[in-house]
């Protein structure tokens, strides 16, 4: 195998630049799909891709892959990311006072909310991330991404997309059978997925259009012990070193159960934020989730030892937005 090394060992910790460099280089997508895509790749997920996933449905059995979008979540304020606020603008209260102005009886209750697009379970879309300044496909981040929103490659471009098979590596089961949770801070690196795959079975095995999900456990852990840091704070994740094994397998979209994705605290000594970020969304073109709920989904696909559904999770067609809230169900 050519390329960057899959051994974290081989990672010059004091050299962030430099390997995210070589690994936007070796895996970059630009113009794969043509000058003016907007998909990167999502463009894998293809109407018989879609036939093969419907298949795969045996119970009809639907599990939403969701957390709750209220108050009680993760956000510090960083960024000025904060809960969803949820407010009543009319209310049963309203409608047995009579003071809505409606006739004959009818009342009706209405309400707002308030959030930022990425608070909790959500794609980052394509615009979400720059490298030196390039988006996607090699355009100008400023051509792409301004005050008006992203006028590119908006998520409202993948809102009749992502539908696709959906394959769950359960890395966490796999690696800590004991508790399903990984420590914060492990790098989960690609002989873990590999191994994972080969635990679980042929049901498991990942390719062209899946949309790969990786379970850690640490959400299951924050709903035993609380919040904590899960935004921002340290978390098990993909290694940097996984670049590779993302761009070769040609899976469509990945997502896991914690807040950044990746591996927090990075993997370099030297000041680092969010590599593997950096060389997947602007480079490769990979649509990313993160903050999904893959525990219930966990405990079917292991009782009926198969790891494979289809798979829906569309974006809210939220024009210019750089992301999106969604509510990604598994129907097996």
């Amino acid at each position: 195998m050519s390329g960057p090394s899959e051994n974290p060992a081989d990672l010059d910790r004091a050299d962030p630049a430099g390997e995210i460099a070589a690994r936007a280089e070796a895996f970059r997508n630009w113009g794969r799909w043509g000058d003016d895509d907007v998909l990167g790749t999502l463009n894998f997920i293809d109407a018989a891709k879609r036939v093969e996933a419907a298949a795969l449905v045996q119970h009809g059995e639907v599990i939403s892959l969701a957390q709750a979008f209220d108050t009680d979540g993760p956000q510090k304020g960083w960024r000025r990311r904060t809960n969803p606020v949820h407010t009543m603008t009319d209310t049963g209260t309203d409608a047995e006072r009579g003071n809505q102005g409606f006739p004959h009886g009818i009342g009706g209750a209405d309400d707002v909310i308030a959030m930022p697009l990425q608070c909790s379970t959500q794609w980052d879309g394509l615009g979400h991330i720059f490298d030196h300044g390039n988006a996607w496909n090699g355009r100008r981040a400023g051509d792409v991404v301004t005050s008006d929103g992203d006028l590119v490659t908006g998520i409202e471009h993948a809102a009749s997309v992502i539908v696709s098979r959906g394959v769950l590596l359960d890395v966490g089961r796999h690696l800590a059978p004991d508790t399903g949770e990984l420590a914060d801070g492990y790098a989960i690196t690609v002989a873990d997925l590999e191994a994972t795959i080969a635990a679980q079975g042929p049901s498991s095995r990942v390719g062209r259009g899946d949309i790969v999900l990786v379970r850690t456990g640490q959400y299951a852990r924050t709903r035993r012990d609380g919040w904590g840091d899960y935004a921002g704070g340290p978390a098990p994740g993909l290694s940097l070193t996984t670049a590779g094994w993302l761009h070769r397998t040609e899976i469509a979209a990945i997502a896991t159960d914690t807040w950044g994705f990746e591996v927090r605290p990075n993997e370099f000594d030297a000041a680092a934020f969010q590599p593997l970020h950096q060389v997947v969304i602007p480079n490769m073109g990979l649509t990313i989730g993160e903050m999904w709920n893959l525990d219930s989904l966990a405990d079917a696909c292991a009782a009926r030892g198969r790891w494979d559904f289809l798979l829906s999770a569309a974006p809210l067609p939220i024009t210019g937005a750089v992301g999106s809230p969604i509510n990604p169900v598994a129907i097996l």
